[in-house]
């Protein structure tokens, strides 16, 4: 049986806290914990979520790693975009971002993402920084492209008619509101599978329903949209993937498709009545799959030079 997670409010304290300043300007709210010198892990969440979604494995890896956390724009508390600041580019300028703001040239980093965030990595493939600082990646729960065909989240039979109806569910205006009863159980069916512990979904719907209207409309259109599989063909570095069997977002049709298009896969997991909210349903699974690619390709990490950094708003600024 999974351990229960902590009591709200007791999030990991960071040892570090910057700002990262992306292509066009975007603050990027980091969080680094652990000690600095200990081998790199970045992780990236998905949508409607914040860093705080990654609580458990910051935990469990900053005891020997120094975990680099981030919010993707208009999440946490990284400020919302202009209009025209979501992308699939602008994941990839903002992952850039953190890993220039936070690793020495040349060092090293197992890298991460869930959901959107897996979708950044694929973005980024072709970056200068993603080339110069992944060793090893692991996707969650993700997928590159036909999001709206594949989703299972209305349930009836594949068509027009699903995937309009689920364009509009990505693209829904209304305010989520506070967390109920009601809520809950849309989200645990939508996102997580039937026999996920109450307090794992209750910390999910805590994350997304604090997500702010706007950014969530903004990025569920550009998911929407998605198409990364060029992106995914350009990501050559060895790549784990895990899926939940019961993942109504982005079903296992999309983790077998990007095992069979990666080049260099490294096997594709698949777990058991898991939902999309895998790092969260089975983080002790997710977190060993972490720490087996530092193992593997991550042996040691280097000592990093010092930065020069500006303080804003309590925080350093790290262009």
């Amino acid at each position: 049986m999974s351990r229960p997670l902590p009591v709200a409010g007791r999030r990991p304290v960071a040892a570090r806290e910057l700002l990262a300043v992306s292509a066009d300007g975007s603050r990027v709210h980091v969080e680094i914990h652990g000690q600095e010198g200990a081998p790199a892990v970045v992780l990236s969440h998905g949508w409607t979520c914040n860093t705080s979604f990654w609580d458990a494995q910051i935990r469990d890896l900053a005891v020997d790693h120094r975990v680099i956390v981030y919010d993707q724009r208009g999440h946490g508390t990284s400020p919302a975009a202009a209009r025209d600041g979501y992308s699939t580019d602008a994941l990839a300028d903002d992952l850039e971002a953190v890993l220039a703001a936070t690793l020495a040239p040349g060092e090293k980093a197992v890298l991460a993402g869930h959901s959107m965030g897996g979708m950044t990595i694929m973005a980024a493939s072709r970056r200068p920084q993603l080339r110069e600082h992944a060793v090893a990646v692991l996707l969650c729960s993700t997928g590159s492209s036909r999001l709206l065909a594949e989703s299972l989240v209305v349930p009836m039979r594949p068509g027009a008619v699903r995937t309009r109806l689920t364009r509009a569910v990505l693209g829904a205006r209304a305010p989520l509101g506070p967390v109920t009863p009601v809520s809950r159980r849309l989200l645990k069916y939508g996102t997580m599978g039937a026999g996920s512990a109450p307090d794992r979904v209750d910390t999910c719907a805590r994350i997304v329903h604090a997500c702010p209207r706007i950014p969530r409309v903004a990025w569920g259109n550009v998911l929407a949209e998605l198409d990364l599989d060029e992106g995914v063909r350009e990501l050559r570095v060895p790549t784990a993937i895990i899926a939940g069997t019961e993942d109504r977002l982005t079903p296992p049709v999309h983790a077998r498709a990007l095992a069979a298009a990666l080049p260099d896969c490294l096997g594709l997991t698949e777990l058991t009545g898991m939902g999309h909210m895998t790092p969260v349903e089975a983080p002790e699974l997710v977190t060993a799959k972490i720490r087996e690619l530092v193992t593997a390709y991550l042996p040691g990490g280097p000592d990093r030079d010092g930065r020069g950094t500006t303080d804003i708003e309590g925080k350093e600024e790290v262009a």
